[in-house]
């Protein structure tokens, strides 16, 4: 059995439960087979376990409610661009 390929658009969707460890087998090797050959999404996973080392110990808590607000609107407002969304 082959493993499926993964586009840029895919991994982008599923980079938290890659990182979460929450992908099955397969799907996990399409998504390690794809960082291998894209040098985009391999900095998008690196950035995303950036953010993690430096703000993965907060709580929503611990942020404002103006801060959480602006967070929340930034992520909703965000579109990649670059090679990871050619496909």
């Amino acid at each position: 059995m082959t493993t499926p390929a993964l586009t840029c658009r895919e991994l982008v969707e599923l980079v938290t439960d890659y990182l979460d460890g929450a992908l099955d087998p397969r799907t996990a090797e399409a998504f390690e087979t794809h960082l291998q050959i894209c040098p985009g999404c391999q900095r998008y996973v690196e950035q995303f376990r950036d953010t993690i080392a430096a703000v993965g110990h907060l709580r929503s808590d611990d942020l404002s409610p103006g801060t959480q607000a602006a967070v929340i609107d930034t992520f909703r407002r965000f579109r990649p661009t670059g090679p990871s969304t050619a496909d």
